[in-house]
């Protein structure tokens, strides 16, 4: 091949001209989104599919050069008068498989992290979006198609395209899929970077103002129909302020969502399988026990458009359900808790979680929880919006995920981070290392091997 990989300024040319199409392409996208989800409001996409990924391409297009530049190293007294540097290559190709929950953001911005560090792409669209695919497959056909190929189909396309010997693989989806994906990706020793989920913890603390709490929550929970890997999964609430909490959250949502599952402010739930799901796993929390609060009786569920609006669960145990799957969708479970150390055993009896939510302003608890529990992310007093910081890396740990992406992280994750070792014409050091020089070794060993 003539040209291995692009040169930096012709990625940011690659990367402006999809920057443009993005843009050009809003309303569309947004109608799209609309039809694969039911019904899909304007906010959600705009808000949070397609600005941060035209965020990410801004970015990313201004900070390319500075990535891309070699990294010098010290290498010490041993190797002088020799220099060295970290030289960034591009892996070679790249496949990505996106999800459905997010089809712009979660296909395109792994993507286009990728073209960045220089790779070419194969980007597995989900085929639970096809008006969506669609569009992206406009935005991404002619001059950037040679770079990025755009591949549609079933589970089966899905499990033939992991087996491919890519040089890299993202996933975004669930923790049992990725299991099968990095399982596959084991036979071709494809580096994996699994971007997972899990149930995503909220503690709020005494001091916290439980209005305010419960704006933030609401906004992370219905957000998308709460069909996001980092939504608010579940609450603690200490025992004094749980009350409060589910009449502050009822209160707001009966403002904000007046119509309920018949109000345009409220995205469905994405196919009837999701939907049911919900029903099921709601349906099984009701009878192992818990109580269930509807801010809008009647208004709640729509069956035939896969709609559902915010339910509160309390008195919720470990065998349910809604307490040991990820939830994806607008059911709340919260629980009170008398000692932060309770809180803390049982987030850590299960796996990290992608996130971890902070609500309050005593800075000695806060540093308990955040250093005692594991997570992919941490937000403080907010939801959601830790994703959306360009500048930060994005990934989980343990089940939640491995590996990470945005920003120069994500340039990294795509690159192969080169040793490069450089000597010039005088270069003393090789003769005496052949003549196995005693005064040579004497120094070395002075200098290293001293205790």
């Amino acid at each position: 091949m003539a040209e291995p990989y692009l040169a930096i300024d012709k990625r940011i040319k690659l990367l402006k001209t999809i920057k443009s199409r993005l843009i050009e392409n809003e309303q569309a996208l947004v109608a799209a989104t609309s039809k694969d989800f039911g019904y899909r409001t304007e906010f959600d996409t705009v808000l949070g599919d397609l600005l941060p990924t035209v965020k990410s391409l801004t970015d990313t297009i201004k900070r390319l050069p500075k990535w891309s530049r070699n990294e010098s190293r010290s290498v010490g007294i041993s190797l002088w008068p020799s220099s060295a540097h970290i030289h960034y290559q591009p892996k070679g190709v790249v496949g990505v498989i996106a999800p459905w929950n997010y089809p712009i953001q979660l296909a395109l911005v792994p993507a286009l992290s990728a073209l960045a560090a220089g790779n070419r792409v194969m980007l597995k669209l989900s085929e639970f979006t096809p008006h969506t695919n669609a569009v992206i497959k406009q935005i991404m056909d002619s001059d950037v198609a040679e770079h990025c190929i755009i591949v549609e189909g079933e589970a089966d396309t899905a499990a033939s395209f992991c087996d491919l010997p890519f040089a890299h693989l993202l996933f975004t989806g669930s923790t049992s899929v990725g299991r099968k994906v990095m399982q596959a990706a084991s036979k071709n020793l494809t580096p994996v970077t699994l971007e997972l989920g899990g149930k995503s913890p909220v503690v709020i603390l005494d001091d916290m103002n439980i209005k305010e709490a419960a704006k933030t929550l609401l906004f992370g929970k219905l957000n998308n129909a709460g069909q996001i890997c980092v939504a608010p999964d579940y609450v603690f609430v200490p025992q004094k302020l749980e009350h409060q909490l589910v009449l502050q959250l009822s209160e707001l949502y009966k403002k904000h969502f007046k119509q309920g599952v018949e109000g345009k402010n409220l995205t469905s739930i994405v196919s009837d399988r999701q939907y049911q799901r919900l029903i099921a796993t709601l349906n099984d929390a009701k009878d192992k026990g818990a109580q269930v609060f509807e801010p809008i009786e009647g208004h709640q569920v729509d069956e035939l458009k896969h709609r559902m609006g915010l339910h509160i669960l309390t008195q919720v145990n470990d065998d349910m359900r809604v307490m040991q799957e990820e939830i994806f969708g607008p059911l709340l479970p919260i629980m009170s808790y008398e000692s932060l150390q309770q809180v803390i055993d049982t987030i850590n009896a299960d796996s990290s979680p992608l996130a971890l939510y902070l609500f309050g302003h005593d800075k000695e608890k806060i540093s308990k929880l955040s250093s005692s529990i594991r997570s992919g992310t941490l937000a403080i007093n907010d939801v959601l919006m830790q994703v959306t910081a360009d500048q930060l890396p994005f990934g989980g740990i343990g089940e939640s995920g491995m590996g990470h992406y945005h920003g120069i992280e994500g340039f990294k994750t795509f690159s192969h981070a080169r040793n490069t070792l450089v000597s010039g014409k005088f270069n003393p050091r090789t003769g005496l290392l052949l003549k196995q020089n005693k005064l040579l070794i004497k120094l070395l060993k002075w200098m290293y091997l001293r205790r």
